[in-house]
């Protein structure tokens, strides 16, 4: 076997040494395969076709007659969470340990993702007026604006799950069972009362009562990301997990097939539903069934490159990713490059051509970018940390503008209101940098008599 495949024992030892040791690299590498997933999800969703009447955008999956229950293993997102809640409950307990505090934790993550969304909504504001202004058609701007806001909704839901951490943290350490259970009889109820005012005689719209699961859905399965950095699935033998897993799939089918919710996780996601938690534990569950050979890939060379450049950069990717595959697309457009019909046989060879296409230009543009995600959160020397209450505003004021996002799609009014409210969330959180006290320098001698 090759030196790329087996790394020798120097190697080794100079990963371990350079790894700390409370850090799970299957869950580094799960981070970035749900990553690759992502792109390529959305990617597919892109069928776009050109005839005499136009252009024309569609989704090619929703033709498969596989792709509903395909999402049962290709929605990551749940999963996505749960890797989320081991990193926060391990940052959190680490912050701690060094004598921070709730305000600390919340104004960190703030910062972390406030700040790369700031540059992505200044390029989409530009964009969108530019548009506009250029009397592109408002039907066309409409659908493209609307794409490239899709992924914004998970900034408005992985804040709010943030912003939980703290609570949730220490309801683990005194009741970790009963608050899962707490969460989940949650989402149930939410679930119950929205699909029971689904078909209301009043026309009454029962959608704005399921977002109540946002905090319920996805603080659960956050919760779960607890439980794996305590190794609770570390205990269960492998058959078992397995076997838990069917049983979390086997409960989905009369969920779907004969009860009210649908059986497409993605229809599921927004707002978020009951069948997403028994997602994330089936695939949490398969994950750690398989551990040791996702432990023997994560240290192989090439992989552990990917994982860091990839890793490294996960929110600038995820944030701009779809807005460069729109612009990849614009550009094959424009050359006249030919389109395929969505979902035919040269559509389908041709996507792994723009799924590279698509992940060259997005490294590319993230280079530079990263660089806000990857900035110091620290205080500036002698700086006070902001008072609770300007951290709990720009929190509040960082959630909104992703989940109007989600709620009304994205255009030009939205892009630039929310810009603004970025920007004032990040200097609420951000802290006063202290003057610079200029001193006449004391000359030192002997003391006069």
């Amino acid at each position: 076997m090759s030196s790329t495949l087996r790394p020798d024992s120097t190697s080794r030892t100079a990963l371990t040494d350079a790894v700390p040791a409370s850090r799970d690299l299957v869950v580094d590498f799960i981070r970035v395969a749900c990553m690759f997933a992502v792109v390529a999800v959305h990617l597919l969703m892109m069928g776009i076709s050109v005839d005499q009447s136009g252009i024309g955008v569609g989704n090619p999956l929703t033709s498969l007659s596989w792709f509903a229950q395909g999402t049962w293993f290709g929605q990551v997102m749940p999963l996505f969470f749960v890797v989320g809640g081991f990193a926060s409950l391990t940052s959190w307990r680490s912050l701690q340990r060094k004598g921070g505090d709730a305000g600390d934790y919340l104004r960190n993550r703030v910062l972390r993702l406030v700040r790369p969304t700031v540059a992505l909504y200044v390029f989409l504001a530009i964009a969108l007026w530019c548009a506009t202004a250029a009397g592109v058609p408002g039907d066309l701007l409409a659908v493209i604006a609307a794409g490239a806001g899709v992924q914004l909704w998970f900034l408005a839901a992985y804040l709010i799950c943030q912003a939980m951490v703290p609570t949730l943290a220490k309801l683990h350490g005194l009741a970790p069972y009963r608050t899962v259970a707490a969460l989940a009889a949650g989402a149930v109820v939410v679930d119950v009362v929205r699909l029971g005012l689904e078909r209301n005689p009043w026309g009454f719209d029962s959608n704005p009562i399921g977002l109540l699961n946002m905090v319920f859905v996805w603080g659960l399965l956050q919760q779960l990301g607890f439980f794996y950095a305590d190794g609770f699935f570390d205990r269960i033998a492998r058959w078992k997990l397995i076997l838990a897993a069917v049983a979390c799939y086997m409960t989905l089918i009369p969920l779907t097939h004969m009860g009210p919710y649908p059986v497409d996780m993605l229809t599921s996601q927004n707002p978020p539903m009951f069948p997403l938690i028994l997602v994330g534990v089936a695939h949490v569950l398969l994950v750690k069934a398989v551990y040791p050979v996702l432990q023997r890939c994560v240290h192989v060379g090439w992989v552990q490159k990917v994982m860091f450049v990839v890793g490294s950069r996960a929110m600038t990717i995820y944030l701009w990713h779809l807005p460069l595959i729109i612009a990849m697309f614009g550009i094959a457009l424009v050359l006249r490059l030919p389109f395929p019909e969505p979902a035919s046989t040269e559509w389908w060879l041709s996507r792994p051509l723009f799924y590279g296409a698509a992940w060259a230009l997005v490294l590319l543009v993230s280079t530079p970018l990263v660089r806000l995600e990857l900035a110091s959160t620290a205080l500036a020397p002698g700086a006070a940390r902001p008072a609770m209450w300007r951290i709990l505003m720009g929190t509040a004021l960082a959630i909104i503008p992703p989940f109007v996002v989600m709620r009304q799609a994205l255009d030009v009014a939205n892009a630039t209101w929310g810009l603004v409210l970025l920007v004032i969330a990040v200097a609420l959180v951000t802290g006063k940098v202290p003057d610079r006290a200029w001193k006449t320098p004391v000359p030192v001698g002997p003391r006069a008599s």
